[in-house]
């Protein structure tokens, strides 16, 4: 249920009629947008009725949210969410282009892609430290050496950066990270999700190999529900019968989900095609769509690359599709933050 407020209300009465409220045993969000005040009631809000509310002079209207997820909600939250992760803005006309690579290999490496991708207009650094892998033979990562290695990268290109967790028990390697992705593997991993809810690190949480966009939101809710609301959804592509691609990127999830919800959506060309000479095509129409930002995977020699190699553009590749990028983001009135 939310209530809308008339334009204008002094924060008195509001912060009494949020009172009044959670003196139902309801818990309240608020909202205030620059021309509409919104009081989201999550609960049993049975107990409300919705005459008294109504009859109050500073409410405009009352409406029930059939939804399952209230704060992800846009019904709670009219405007864009801004999230910001170590000082690069995403939403709002804010864009973010997260680039490098699956996996972090080397120090020489990693620092070798970060200054390529920051001269190319890239503004946070991505890379794998943990990784999940069909299987159990494959390059797992180097874990907490991987980090080390990311906020080496950090400290010498100046790059916020962006990588996975797989599991709680790890949480404390990511207390200087700024930006911890959820996998598309860990989409559901609630418990995983609820303590990140209580972390206020912003969240990159990917959308699950086959995983419905209300299930993705619900996941969202998971995490918002725990007190942290700096969420970024990705659409990296779902499982389909189709085989001549890695997945089936889902294009007409980014405008729909900005429409049912006020968190940032970006997208990942890369793991959604699985194949290089694709990513721009499909970076381009993730951005024609209205995405706030991209994860795109660069690798300094994709044929040695320890994971996901077919799918990495080379730097100068890169720098050649943010070029083009640039000219798209120029169309949809969007600036690289």
């Amino acid at each position: 249920m939310i209530v809308i407020l008339k334009q204008g209300v002094p924060q008195p009465q509001v912060k009494e009629l949020i009172q009044q409220l959670e003196e139902l045993h309801l818990k309240t969000h608020l909202s205030q947008g620059e021309n509409t005040t919104i009081i989201g009631l999550i609960g049993d809000t049975t107990v409300v009725d919705i005459d008294t509310i109504q009859s109050i002079p500073i409410v405009e209207t009352v409406k029930r949210v059939q939804e399952p997820y209230k704060k992800a909600n846009r019904k709670f939250h009219a405007d864009d969410t801004v999230v910001n992760a170590g000082g690069t803005l995403i939403g709002g006309g804010n864009f973010a282009v997260m680039a490098g690579p699956c996996s972090v290999e080397s120090e020489e490496q990693i620092i070798d892609i970060a200054h390529r991708v920051k001269q190319s207009g890239a503004n946070l650094l991505r890379g794998g430290a943990f990784k999940p892998r069909t299987s159990p033979y494959a390059f797992q990562g180097l874990e907490g050496e991987g980090i080390r290695l990311l906020l080496a990268a950090k400290k010498e290109v100046g790059l916020p950066i962006v990588t996975e967790i797989m599991d709680i028990r790890d949480l404390d390697y990511f207390a200087e990270v700024d930006m911890i992705q959820v996998g598309a593997r860990n989409m559901q991993n609630f418990r995983l999700l609820k303590e990140l809810g209580r972390c206020q690190t912003p969240i990159l949480l990917k959308r699950g190999l086959a995983n419905t966009m209300e299930e993705w939101l619900m996941s969202a809710e998971y995490i918002m529900a725990e007190g942290n609301e700096n969420i970024v959804l990705c659409e990296r592509g779902i499982r389909t019968f189709e085989t001549m691609t890695r997945n089936t990127f889902d294009v007409s999830a980014i405008p729909l989900i900005k429409r049912l919800s006020h968190l940032p959506v970006i997208a990942d060309p890369s793991h959604a095609g699985g194949l290089s000479y694709l990513v721009p095509s499909l970076a381009k129409s993730a951005v024609a769509a209205g995405a706030d930002g991209l994860m795109i995977e660069v690798h300094n020699n994709p044929p040695k690359a320890l994971s996901d190699g077919p799918q990495s553009l080379t730097p100068d590749q890169f720098a050649q599709l943010m070029e083009e990028i640039k000219k798209y983001l120029a169309l949809e009135q969007k600036s690289l933050s």
